[in-house]
């Protein structure tokens, strides 16, 4: 463990070191430069005008913004004396399980490339580029394989997964495919979801053989690592705004305030709030979510995106970068959208917003930053001729970030909240770097893949153990069925309103426990008639449509109303 105070300044020296090298801190310097030139600065007491200064005018409470974000996205600093891998995980055998993770889809892109004759990365013709400038904006009307991949459903999308883990294990003795690189049918998801929890249900601290550690023993989930989750007072402590007796937003019948009168004055509020333009008041105000109008200004107070002049001139030049080169993880980005947004009828409609945002965050290499606390490590590739000659790799994609399928579905719900291309842009690639990355990689941290799955696991067989020995015995273990549910946010199978409802309380509690909680509850609400299913197909059956639930009323019940 660290001491507090150590701790406080390894904290204070990485924030300082960090915003030292930002467009922000360039402006508070020629701001300060400014203001020497205004009569009310004085020399006597410079110091203290230009505070004074900087505060009336605004620029305090950006700065104290700024440190507010850095200190929701970076981990607690490990001891002075620890390796810089403890920053990035702890635990040897998740660090060791990650890497071998890493590697097998390395080799899954890399047999990919080979039997498709493409290369990882090459120019565009001339015409090819201004072509693609010219139809930048309508994308999802007639890019390679559009016609072929309409209207499949998710058991065919998950055969055609299927199909591909095939083609992978038989490679050696398979014809070679006909190389052509527009046509999106030869290109395959490098994994999906199921191929993940088979890896993550496969884990094992080698410290402990067979489940000796006795607060583990009793587990009987796919998950089998001893990490501490929270149990439901935790939880209920954890997420106390969340209560029963406290006004939200997406509960219809509160039995303390009428919810027109909550709503109103909610967005009295929340309008202050924007007003005062504070980071760290609008994340405490969303917990009990954001009213429609103010969401898109709240969320990206919050992430702490302003979209100035500087960022919009970024995102051309990423956009100039997806004309002038094709990548090979181009074709895998317009199969994921595919095979997952065009055919959700909430999402069809933004196909050209995300090839246009998935295509820019694969060649942003401030993307590369989150690396320094993610338990993952950029892949890497070898310049044409150069294998092996370490000054010639280059990290591959640029943002390091290999798409998977589904990995389209954390721009989608997005795009209803933000139209401006730069904007939708950087909301999404800040909700990335903070949230979304935990969801596909191995490591210990709470809010992390494998601790959400724990945390599942451990709600379900403690407070409903009939309905998950039921479906335990009969194959239906639960995580099969809410893994994808949580991989993804929920995106693609919750309403809209009520997944954006969701996402309000993961930005305010800055975690992403509280998706294990909702998984959880869906179960619960569910128990009856899960208890009358005989098959993994059949419980898959009732649990299929949950567009029709309710977010916060779930949350509510389960974390509320149980009995603990």
């Amino acid at each position: 463990m660290v001491d507090p105070e150590s701790g406080l300044s390894l904290t204070i020296a990485r924030i300082v070191q960090r915003l030292q090298g930002s467009s922000l801190h360039s402006q508070l310097e020629r701001q300060a430069r400014v203001s020497l030139h205004k009569p009310e600065i004085k020399l006597e007491s410079l110091k203290e005008d230009i505070k004074d200064f900087l505060k009336t005018s605004g620029w305090e409470k950006k700065l104290q913004n700024a440190v507010y974000s850095e200190l929701n996205v970076f981990p607690s600093p490990c001891h002075p004396a620890a390796p810089p891998e403890h920053m990035k995980e702890p635990l040897a055998y998740m660090r060791k399980a990650q890497g071998s993770w890493e590697k097998r889809i390395l080799k899954s892109l890399n047999s990919m490339c080979t039997e498709l004759s493409i290369p990882l990365a090459q120019k565009r013709p001339v015409g090819e580029q201004k072509e693609l400038l010219n139809k930048w904006n309508e994308m999802g009307t007639d890019e390679p394989g559009k016609r072929e991949e309409k209207g499949k459903t998710e058991r065919e999308q998950e055969r055609e997964s299927e199909r591909a883990r095939q083609r992978e294990r038989d490679r050696d003795i398979s014809p070679p495919v006909d190389p052509a690189a527009s046509d999106l049918s030869l290109f395959r998801p490098v994994y999906a979801p199921k191929d993940f929890l088979e890896v993550l249900m496969n884990l094992r601290n080698p410290n402990y053989e067979n489940g000796e550690q006795p607060s583990f023993r009793n587990h009987l989930g796919l998950i089998q690592v001893p990490l501490k989750v929270k149990d439901i007072p935790e939880l209920k402590e954890d997420f106390s705004e969340l209560g029963l007796n406290i006004g939200q937003l997406g509960i219809d019948d509160s039995a303390q305030v009428p919810p027109e009168f909550f709503e109103n004055e909610h967005v009295r509020v929340g309008q202050k709030v924007l007003a005062e333009q504070d980071s760290a008041a609008a994340q405490q105000y969303v917990r009990q979510g954001c009213p429609t109008a103010l969401r898109a200004d709240l969320w990206a107070l919050i992430l702490n995106i302003s979209n100035q002049p500087e960022d919009i001139l970024y995102y051309e030049q990423l956009k100039s970068n997806v004309i002038q080169h094709d990548l090979l993880v181009d074709s895998l980005i317009y199969k994921d959208v595919k095979l997952t947004a065009s055919n959700d009828d909430y999402y069809f409609v933004f196909e050209d917003y995300l090839y246009q945002v998935l295509l820019c965050f694969s060649r942003d290499t401030s993307v590369l930053e989150h690396f320094t606390y993610s338990s993952a490590t950029p892949p890497k590739s070898y310049i044409r001729g150069k294998l092996g000659i370490e000054e010639y790799a280059v990290f591959y994609p640029p943002n390091g970030v290999i798409p998977f399928h589904g990995f389209s579905m954390y721009v989608a719900p997005l795009c209803f909240l933000y139209h401006e291309p730069s904007k939708l842009y950087q909301i999404f690639r800040e909700m990335y770097v903070r949230f979304f990355f935990r969801l596909h990689s191995i490591s210990s941290h709470p809010s992390g893949i494998v601790s959400l799955c724990l945390l599942f696991e451990t709600l379900l067989q403690t407070h409903l153990p009939q309905l998950f020995y039921h479906l335990r015995e009969i194959g239906a273990q639960p995580l099969r069925i809410s893994f994808k549910w949580m991989v993804r946010a929920f995106s693609g199978y919750l309403a809209t309103d009520q997944l954006l409802l969701l996402w309000d309380r993961i930005l305010g509690y800055n975690s992403l426990e509280i998706l294990a909680v909702l998984a959880a509850a869906v179960f619960a609400f569910r128990a009856v008639n899960l208890m009358e299913v005989t098959s993994l197909a059949a419980a898959e059956a009732v649990l299929a449509d949950l567009s029709t639930l309710k977010v916060m009323p779930l949350l509510q019940i389960f974390l509320f109303a149980t009995v603990t």
